[in-house]
């Protein structure tokens, strides 16, 4: 039985920290906040109750993995999860409004051709077909195995498969996602509907490699969750499988450096001077939040740096959520390159702010509302990360103006609205202005690929979103197996089969 030091108590952290109980080590978890979940949080207020990280979950299955693999209890019998259906609701800049249904190819296409007009639901399923080839190509490296020394391999192969495209008197293929809306799905509308996944996940998508096909995908095949309660119980739940399996934690206990012994990792100090001694170490924090964090692997990709934040804006309405209401209604921004330039820094800070991209969530949830007559609804948006606070002002009205078009009645109804801002996200996380970590995507000289799980200094691993594989909460599930697995079955780990 080894002994443990887990640096943080985010998902992924926590998802290593039951896994590895589970396999006979003592295990000790060190939070700096006072509680557990990374950017997993709960704002409650006067009867309601808001996530203010992620509010909807993908490939639940990595969670269901990990609930399978530490107890006789299921994920289901811990959790309520529900399909979102439909998944989303889109209003697009010209008027067009369009429901999707949940993981169904062949409803997808009729919604498309009737929305859009005949040949929009070929031309994104036909999209959607190369997709997956771009999915089974990277799955494995990208979600199921250690980062390995041949990275190179995933930097420089495009995994998507584009349709060939002349262009000047010469055929090319699409080597970004914008290139794939432009040539191969021709509607402004199918254009904001891939490009709106890629700003999801804060990705620019006239830089980010035609390999992010594979997020829309991942949603449309395997279909969008919510958890009953709020994302948050997610959270809950891992944090009390931990505590089943005999998981420690302390709360309010910062470390301050890794203990090095004869070139190993040799346990913890925190910031009072107390002295954990520890056979390994895993480190679950982002980019600078400890400063003497050692390198990673030598040879491996560095950390992603420039990534933008969220802002979401909580609204606690009366009224109550009108029957029928779709869970995610996406607002198209009405102009693409000011909000391009605005988030991804290429344009005057205020560029495209009145326009943004906003995605509401209204559940139908009775635990997030003090009563049936009333609604919590949050809006989010994609912002630069450490954003000007006199800026939350100016960003949370034009959310809330973008929001009138799903909700024309917003004002009347709204008793109050409050901003968690990208300072809020660092606080909770430690990441620098609150960016969050997108997820790890091929090709594009390996910029969106995270530093594997292993580190330069032996028996200390990087675990959650800053991480291999990235960000996003099925890739966080996914980096607490890896950095499990090297540590139980060592460095010849391969991944989960």
């Amino acid at each position: 039985m080894a002994r443990i030091a887990v640096i943080g108590a985010g998902m992924g952290a926590m998802a290593a920290a039951a896994r590895l109980a589970v396999a006979g080590h003592r295990v000790t978890v060190y939070e700096r906040t006072e509680t557990y979940g990374g950017a997993v949080r709960r704002q409650e207020r006067d009867g309601f109750a808001f996530d203010t990280g992620p509010g909807i979950l993908s490939l639940p299955a990595v969670w269901r993995d990990l609930f399978l693999k530490t107890g006789k209890e299921p994920l289901e019998a811990c959790v309520e999860l529900t399909q979102v259906d439909p998944s989303a609701r889109h209003l697009f800049a010209d008027g067009t409004e369009l429901s999707l249904p949940n993981a169904s190819r062949a409803g997808v296409v009729a919604a498309l051709d009737e929305a859009l007009g005949s040949g929009a639901g070929d031309r994104w399923g036909d999209f959607l077909v190369r997709a997956r080839e771009a999915w089974d190509r990277t799955r494995r490296p990208l979600l199921e195995e250690p980062l390995w020394p041949n990275w190179p391999v995933l930097a420089e192969r495009e995994p998507y498969p584009s349709v060939p495209h002349k262009k000047l008197l010469r055929t090319r293929r699409a080597a970004t996602l914008a290139e794939v809306g432009a040539w191969e799905l021709r509607d402004p509308r199918l254009i904001a509907l891939l490009e709106s996944h890629a700003l999801a996940y804060g990705l620019d998508p006239r830089v980010a490699p035609a390999s992010a096909a594979v997020l829309p995908y991942m949603e449309h095949a395997f279909g969008v969750w919510y958890v009953r309660g709020g994302i948050r119980e997610l959270a809950r739940a891992v944090y009390e499988r931990c505590l089943a399996r005999r998981v420690e934690f302390g709360f309010g206990a910062e470390v301050a450096r890794i203990l090095d012994k004869d070139g190993r990792a040799a346990g913890v100090e925190l910031a009072d001077g107390t002295v954990a001694e520890a056979d390994f170490v895993v480190a679950g924090v982002a980019p600078g939040a400890l400063p003497d964090l050692p390198p990673r692997a030598t040879g491996d990709v560095p950390p992603q740096r420039g990534l933008p934040s969220r802002l979401t804006v909580l609204l606690a309405l009366r009224g109550p959520r009108p029957a029928g209401t779709p869970h995610r209604t996406v607002v198209h921004t009405s102009d693409r390159e000011g909000e391009l330039a605005a988030v991804f820094g290429t344009g005057t800070a205020d560029a495209g702010a009145a326009h943004p991209t906003v995605t509401l969530l209204r559940p139908d949830d009775p635990r997030l509302v003090p009563d049936p007559d009333h609604e919590a609804v949050t809006l989010t948006a994609t912002v630069p990360a450490s954003a000007a606070p006199d800026s939350t002002a100016h960003h949370t009205e034009a959310m809330i103006s973008a929001a009138e078009r799903a909700i024309p009645d917003l004002r009347a109804r709204l008793l109050r609205h409050e901003p968690h801002t990208p300072a809020d996200i660092a606080a909770a996380t430690g990441a620098e202005g609150g960016a969050i970590p997108a997820p790890a995507l091929a090709a594009a000289g390996g910029r969106l690929l995270h530093p594997a799980n292993s580190t330069a200094l032996p028996g200390l691993f990087t675990v959650g979103g800053w991480s291999h594989p990235g960000g996003g909460l099925p890739h966080a599930g996914m980096s607490g197996a890896l950095v499990s697995g090297l540590i139980v079955e060592g460095p010849d780990f391969r991944g989960s089969r």
